[in-house]
């Protein structure tokens, strides 16, 4: 099996395989990495302000008057801006403070159309129990654009102090459930089929505790069942919180700067992985399947996700500050550790990066999945083209997507084809994590405005540019962010939660009258239910694209698990292949586009009403 041989590549991996020694942090410093950086986020170094014409920084400026409207932000309209997220206290002074929250789309009954779950955080106050706890949300949809909080009534709002969601149909009962990773003791919301659900953690024995962060489900050994795998991000204390400034934290700088501590420096938090025992109890196999984080790195986002094609779910882990992991399915329970060796441990430059978010897709449309991480302000985001048998190679800069992305801090990140023209575009949002971000001549802002990146056919990205007035301009505290067709009208819409603040519908309105179809997959007995692991190849004016079921990626956050393909002018189908998660592969006539289609396995497109 090759491997990246790249000599830089390789002597950097050897020099930083413990990469939290003092010797690596010190070769970093020699290598670029910024003064300081040990006790906070791995950046590159500092970079120079970018401001546009009125002397704004980039991140909360560039504004155009006129150009293509893509997005519009409707969460009041909608009814979402009834919530508000709470994180911590205002002045940010503790890593726990910043991290934010996720988002997850689910059809929990079952309906036909997404509802939407917005993860809260949580105060010191309200974890010692001195306070209320803030309430996460679910937004029942009503099909005429607006939504209804029914978080209480379904038994949903967790009063923890919450971070990740995924969703998926652990159970195989048709219905799906939440997983919901906090800071203490996660929840498994069992879906009980009347609108209700019952957190079942305790009994499944998945709670954990400390700190858990990005959350995937996936049948990694075949046998049918849903399994879980849950990131650790910091082994962390309320009682005693790392505190800049002091003696201890002494070191806690960005730019000079005195900001929060962390991630660097602190004591990295385990990652585990469930088996599915099929009788609603789960086991911790993260040691004998080799995915528990020996190195203890800060993880954020995880998806399970079939990278060398060889229909074995793999797992993809982004770390924040700390080299990514890429562990490939061995079929036989067990993961090897290709990170290093695949490429996706560091960037281009050999260095690792404050990993937030992970986007998946087949951007070029050759049947490989290639991946995109959002990372720290003063850094470039990677984007790794898969070059077959699961190698990586860092191609930003090429596909000009490095320059743009460099002041900006981003989390929620997706690929997804906004205009339906065929081609997959990327969506990303952003915050800043430092409170000082507005005060100091970073040319950065502590709320920052999202980027689309238009897919030019898969050579490179163009900057859709932010008209003012629309969902692109709009300057957001932006951490979770899922995507999906809300509106069941074939175009995929976007929600982010906030950092103390509402959330963010962004609404696609944009004015193409290119063609879609969109699959609602129904799995086998000897698959998921939900048909997670399943993979679709469409064929449609000559472009063959490829489209995967998966919960994760995008940072704490789960997306619309229905394939959506965007056609462009055809008006016909020519082919659809589907490859079933337990290896079926079932070709699907389809009679029309502009329309979904539920398919069961090997029973093809079933009727609707």
């Amino acid at each position: 099996m090759f491997r990246n041989t790249d000599p830089h590549h390789l002597l950097h991996a050897a020099a930083c395989w413990s990469i939290l020694t003092l010797s690596c942090l010190a070769a970093h410093a020699q290598t670029g990495q910024q003064p300081g950086a040990m006790g906070g986020s791995s950046t590159g170094a500092a970079h120079a302000a970018v401001l546009d014409a009125e002397k704004r920084p980039i991140t909360a400026g560039g504004f155009v008057k006129t150009g293509p409207i893509v997005f519009q932000e409707v969460a009041a309209k909608a009814g979402l801006a009834t919530w508000t997220h709470k994180m911590g206290a205002p002045d940010k002074n503790f890593i726990i403070e910043t991290v934010g929250s996720g988002v997850g789309l689910i059809d929990y009954d079952n309906d036909g159309w997404l509802d939407i779950y917005l993860v809260n955080g949580s105060t010191d106050e309200a974890y010692m129990g001195k306070a209320p706890a803030p309430h996460a949300a679910l937004f029942h949809n009503n099909h005429d654009g607006t939504f209804t909080d029914v978080a209480a009534k379904a038994g949903v709002q967790n009063d923890r102090w919450g971070f990740g969601v995924a969703v998926g149909d652990y159970d195989n009962d048709g219905w799906p459930d939440l997983y919901v990773s906090n800071f203490g003791s996660n929840r498994l919301f069992h879906n009980n089929h009347d609108g209700t659900f019952t957190d079942v953690a305790e009994k499944a024995g998945v709670t954990l505790g400390n700190w858990s962060t990005g959350v995937t489900w996936g049948d990694y050994d075949g046998d049918g069942k849903l399994d879980l795998f849950v990131a650790g991000y910091v082994h962390y204390s309320i009682a005693d919180q790392p505190e800049s400034g002091s003696k201890a934290f002494s070191y806690c700088q960005f730019r000079g700067e005195k900001v929060m501590c962390g991630p660097r420096g602190l004591k990295g938090e385990g990652d585990h992985l469930f088996h599915n025992n099929g009788d609603g109890t789960f086991t911790d196999v993260s040691l004998k399947a080799g995915v528990s984080d020996k190195n203890g790195y800060y993880g954020l986002a995880a998806a399970f996700i079939d990278i060398n094609n060889d229909g074995k779910p793999d797992l993809l882990v982004a770390n924040d500050s700390t080299p990514n992991y890429l562990y490939l399915n061995k079929g036989d329970g067990t993961f090897e550790d290709i990170s290093y060796a695949s490429g996706y441990a560091l960037n281009k430059d050999g260095r690792e990066t404050a990993s937030m978010g992970i986007a998946i897709g087949d951007y070029r449309n050759n049947g490989l999945l290639d991946i995109y991480h959002t990372t720290f302000s003063d850094d470039y985001k990677p984007l790794y083209r898969n070059d077959g048998d699961a190698n990586f190679t860092d191609i930003a800069y090429e596909s000009n997507l490095a320059e743009v992305s460099i002041p900006f801090l981003g989390w929620g990140t997706a690929f997804f084809d906004y205009d339906n023209d065929g081609w997959k575009d990327l969506f990303t949002v952003n915050g800043h994590v430092y409170r000082g971000a507005d005060r100091f001549p970073w040319g950065t802002t502590y709320a920052q405005r999202p980027q689309l990146f238009h897919n030019i056919k898969g050579t490179k990205f163009e900057v859709v540019p932010p008209v003012e007035g629309t969902g692109l301009a709009a300057v957001l505290t932006s951490r979770g962010m899922a995507f999906g067709d809300l509106f069941n009208n074939g175009k995929i819409d976007a929600v982010i939660n906030n950092m103390d603040s509402p959330p963010a519908l962004m609404r696609n309105v944009a004015a193409d009258k290119n063609h879609w179809v969109g699959f609602h997959l129904i799995g086998g007995p000897k698959s998921p239910r939900d048909a997670i692991g399943a993979s679709v190849a469409l064929t449609a004016n000559g472009v063959k694209q490829r489209e995967d079921v998966y919960a994760g990626g995008s940072f704490s956050s789960s997306s619309d698990p229905r394939p959506h393909f965007g056609i462009g002018p055809a008006t016909r189908v020519d082919k659809v292949e589907i490859r079933w998660p337990d290896g079926l592969r079932e070709d699907i006539t389809l009679p029309a586009v502009d329309r979904f289609y539920t398919v069961l396995e090997g029973k093809g497109i079933q009727p609707t009403n």
